[in-house]
């Protein structure tokens, strides 16, 4: 993409910050895919996989995030389940929240 400059400050804070928070996402699924009984190697090459599936399905459907979401979470099910809890512990507002603040701190080091 071609970014305009007044926006450079942002596509850092995702494009640049953003591995190391999925890196992070990535070790807590597979830690707790160990904790039930995964191997380690086992653990992250689902989690790591799981990440690259995903974003392959939104980069190339195109459907929005949430309605991809919405396809795989069955009524009552496992997903959902999951999907509830991720929110109760207020996972998306701690994402906006790290974009945010690696968006901020980009800011303070250009001036």
């Amino acid at each position: 993409y071609e970014i305009e400059e007044k926006l450079m400050d942002t596509a850092t804070a995702v494009a640049g910050c953003g591995p190391a928070f999925v890196y992070q996402m990535i070790e807590a699924m597979a830690d707790a895919a160990v904790s039930l009984g995964l191997s380690r190697e086992q653990a992250l090459q689902m989690a790591a996989q799981t990440f690259q599936g995903a974003s392959q399905m939104v980069l190339e459907t195109g459907e929005h995030p949430a309605h991809l979401r919405d396809a795989v979470c069955s009524p009552g099910g496992s997903t959902i389940a999951g999907v509830n809890r991720l929110e109760q512990v207020g996972l998306r507002g701690d994402i906006i929240a790290g974009v945010e603040a690696a968006y901020k701190r980009t800011q303070e080091m250009g001036n």
